[in-house]
């Protein structure tokens, strides 16, 4: 699913015009990168979890420090929540019949 057919799919739901669905979008986006980018996690109960997390760089050409220890570097996490893992099952279980 693209930004379009996001936004259609909010529009749609909500009953919205496709230009308040837009916004409304662009906030929920605005919220969560702001948030993130002060190191607070963004918690969508039953749909999932992002936070930022450090973690060494497995870069092969990265730069070591005096010690000769990688940095660490800042990552995007997404831990999904339960509607999410019950869709994946519902998904995988049509797959097999």
């Amino acid at each position: 699913m693209n930004r379009k057919e996001l936004i259609k799919a909010i529009a749609s739901s909500a009953k919205l015009k496709p230009e308040d669905a837009s916004r409304a979008l662009e906030a929920i986006l605005n919220a969560i990168s702001s948030s993130l980018a002060r190191g607070r996690k963004v918690m969508l109960t039953g749909f999932g979890t992002f936070s930022v997390v450090r973690r060494k760089n497995g870069s092969r050409k990265s730069v070591t420090g005096p010690n000769g220890e990688k940095p660490l570097i800042r990552v995007l996490k997404f831990t999904s929540g339960v509607r999410i893992c019950a869709a994946e099952e519902n998904r995988r279980k049509s797959r097999k019949r």
